[in-house]
């Protein structure tokens, strides 16, 4: 008689090598996204190798798509910690994120050299791919988060105003008011996730006293780093605060990091936008988490003698935060999700998110790639594709790279 193994008792501690192990092999075939990455993970560690349970898993999810940050990055850390303690967190975020930025990086170091038809054609494919997997992602996310009138306004006034203001804050303002709107708003639509709320069946080695030197540390950087920004000259201290605070303020994980790191590379001038959307088009053909889309931004912003600084300095920037938060969330995330208000302003969060990407859907992505008849049917082709038939995200990129080559060598 078989056994279910996603309610069996959860396995024993482990190393962090064994951790790392795992972890590697996920991130060198994890293809897909945040949500692919996720099925990923409960397979393997649910139903395959037991190392939690159905509920824990679950819960631990919760809190992780609660939280500003990668989401599957964060839950991958969070299991790794489970399992083997601080060391294994490590080595989980390890092996699930550094095979994405080494092939990122391998990008950005022959990217310069693509020229000629073939080499602009593939670039111009991969912007191509950005605007059919922004589109899929606005749909999707718009579909979950916006499922009645009032998230779906919420939604629609994050777009009136980052379409008016020309501030550098406009997107903390969106997401501000959108906590606001969903407080007052969202309460009635979030009854049945509060109810649904229950206890782990498994505990966290995250103590309180950790759990609040992870809130301070995060505070501390995310308010500090713009004061010591605007009086250090350094390049490193100014990159250091954008990454951090694009993945402090990121909700909703994935694709939604695209605006806040057009508007902190490219509107500064460190990155063109044809990089930026290249290299963007290029995350999606790699394993493991979008958020190493970092990497090659640091790697080719920064100067021939300090471009693995660059590219490291922009990766842990913008993964501190979601992890210094998930520290300090674990021991109190039952009493916090259990709030009323919590959850509401969560939902108008991720209803101004969908404005958010919305947004960057039409600038910089659609404004920058899509340039003539053949690009508009070119991206349609790829956001069915994606939507409908559920191609793989390579085989798009794949598709879409070999068009843009195409339409380049016919011309």
């Amino acid at each position: 008689m078989e056994t279910d193994m996603s309610t069996s008792e959860p396995a024993r501690a482990g190393s962090a090598l064994e951790v790392l192990r795992v972890f590697l092999k996920l991130g060198l075939t994890s293809f897909g996204g945040p949500i692919a990455h996720i099925g990923y993970f409960r397979r393997e560690f649910v139903e395959r190798r037991r190392w939690l349970d159905d509920a824990t898993f679950t819960d631990l999810l919760g809190l992780c798509q609660f939280l500003p940050g990668p989401a599957s990055s964060q839950t991958g850390f969070s299991i790794g910690l489970l399992r083997a303690g601080w060391r294994g967190g490590l080595a989980a975020w390890c092996g699930f994120t550094l095979p994405s930025v080494a092939l990122l990086i391998a990008f950005a170091i022959v990217a310069p050299e693509l020229g000629g038809p073939v080499g602009n054609g593939l670039i111009h494919g991969l912007k191509l791919v950005a605007v059919a997997v922004v589109a899929q992602a606005v749909w999707d996310m718009a579909r979950r988060l916006c499922p009645d009138h009032r998230r779906a306004g919420i939604a629609l006034i994050a777009v009136v105003l980052l379409a008016v203001m020309t501030t550098a804050y406009a997107q903390l303002i969106v997401i501000v008011l959108g906590a606001a709107l969903g407080i007052v708003l969202c309460r009635s639509t979030t009854a049945g996730t509060i109810a649904g709320t229950r206890q782990h069946t498994q505990e966290f080695r995250v103590s309180r006293t950790a759990g609040l030197v992870a809130l301070v540390l995060f505070c501390a950087l995310l308010f500090g780093l713009p004061a010591l920004a605007a009086f250090d000259t350094t390049h490193t201290v100014r990159v250091f605060d954008a990454f951090y605070r694009s993945g402090a303020l990121v909700f909703g994980g994935g694709h939604v990091v695209l605006p806040l790191l057009q508007r902190e590379t490219v509107a500064t001038g460190w990155v063109s936008p044809n990089d930026f959307l290249a290299g963007y088009g290029a995350a999606q053909a790699v394993p493991g988490p979008l958020f190493t889309f970092a990497a090659f931004l640091g790697w080719i912003m920064s100067g021939p003698s300090s471009h693995a600084l660059g590219a490291f300095v922009a990766l842990a920037g913008i993964f501190l935060p979601g992890l210094l938060l998930v520290l300090a969330a674990l021991p109190y995330w039952q009493a916090l999700r259990a709030h009323p208000s919590m959850a509401a302003m969560l939902a108008g969060v991720n209803a101004a998110v969908v404005g958010l990407l919305a947004m960057a859907l039409y600038s910089p992505v659609w404004t920058s790639a899509v340039q003539s008849r053949i690009d508009f049917a070119v991206a349609v082709i790829g956001f069915f594709l994606l939507t409908r038939w559920k191609v793989p995200p390579l085989v798009v990129v794949v598709f879409l790279a070999a068009a843009g080559v195409a339409e380049m060598l016919v011309r």
